[in-house]
């Protein structure tokens, strides 16, 4: 047996691959709510009302999404361009540590600087954090070979480890109470709800701004072009005249920024602090959502949202049913796996030798 290419791929597959990928998600996981004891219909009801069955619900799938829009988001430029960057969780807690230090570590009682200076301040300091810390992994791919699978890896746990050591020294909250948690950022500094009464907030709409300029980057900009041809054939590309290490470096600052972005207004929009759990692996779960997505930065945002519904949806049902919350990470894990086998079969058809 082996995998030939199809010459076009069908309407037809096309269409059904989505669907067998979702019904094969929908089967892995039915087994395993058979296997806990729990009724499957009620279960998916639950899941799904849970996410999406109420204002409070959607609010918080909602909330749970922005942070993953970003990194979805970093995930897919980096990768468009064949960088592939496992460092957005790092990058993330660097942008949330660069935003607290510009608005919170600061003596007097009141703000040395208005507002409206020192907010967009404190989300460009967070961006250029999170791009710094990815433009050595982006030189050392280009100049000297070194996989970026690596050493953006082993990055989040250095800057996982900087952050314990600064929480417990020049960061620290002193109101704590011993509490390894970061000063609180100024009031007048985190964004404004968008619903009353619930915890979404105007970070959603910064997302959704981001999200389509990524997608107008890609599709009408030289620089967007160039992405695409160096993940596409990076020595086709070369031949063809594209700027090799500009283009990596560039879109690592890109990849980079966006991730500390997703700290900065996790801190400003949800936690007021950076604390050791503030993430729960955002920065890992934005691969998945790109990869989901196909790196299309506007099916992120769908991704995104649909991957939040699951794992706040997940909560209601756990407690509801008593099956483990686990089962959402099991749907998120098997709806990856099935599209990207689905995108395979979409694009090869097996033949017999």
């Amino acid at each position: 047996m082996r995998l030939e290419r199809r010459t076009q791929p069908s309407r037809a597959a096309l269409v059904l691959a989505p669907v067998g990928a979702v019904a094969f998600t929908l089967l892995v996981s039915a087994l395993l709510v058979l296997w806990a004891g729990a009724p499957v219909g009620r279960t998916y009801g639950l899941l799904l009302s849970g996410g999406f069955g109420s204002v409070f619900a959607l609010s918080e799938t909602l909330t749970r999404a922005i942070p993953l829009i970003l990194t979805g988001l970093s995930a897919a430029v980096a990768f468009r361009a064949r960088l592939f960057n496992i460092g957005a969780e790092g990058q993330l807690y660097a942008g949330a540590l660069a935003a607290v230090a510009i608005g919170g570590m600061h003596d007097g009682t009141g703000l040395e600087w208005p507002v409206a200076v020192l907010l967009p301040l404190m989300f460009l300091a967070a961006a250029l954090a999170g791009a710094v810390l990815l433009l050595g992994p982006a030189l050392m791919k280009s100049r000297l070979g070194v996989d970026e699978v690596v050493t953006t890896l082993l990055l989040n746990f250095i800057v996982l480890l900087a952050v314990g050591a600064l929480l417990d020294g020049p960061m620290k909250d002193p109101a704590a109470m011993g509490w390894p948690q970061s000063v609180a950022l100024q009031p007048d500094l985190e964004l404004s709800k968008l619903i009353p009464q619930t915890r979404v907030h105007s970070g959603l709409l910064g997302a959704l701004v981001l999200a389509v300029g990524v997608w107008l980057l890609f599709k009408h900009t030289v620089l967007g072009f160039d992405i695409r041809a160096l993940g596409a054939n990076p020595r086709a590309a070369a031949f063809a005249g594209v700027p090799v290490t500009r283009t990596v470096v560039v879109t690592a600052l890109l990849s980079g920024a966006l991730a500390g972005l997703a700290g900065a207004v996790e801190v400003s929009g949800r936690t007021s602090y950076v604390t050791l759990d503030m993430s729960p692996g955002y920065g890992y779960t934005g691969i998945v959502i790109a990869m989901l997505a196909g790196l299309h930065p506007l099916g992120v945002v769908a991704a995104a949202v649909f991957v939040a519904g699951v794992l706040v949806g997940a909560d209601s049902m756990s407690r509801a049913v008593g099956v483990p919350t686990y089962i959402a990470d099991v749907i998120v894990a098997a709806s990856l796996l099935s599209v990207l086998v689905a995108a395979l079969f979409t694009q090869y058809r097996v033949r017999r030798s």
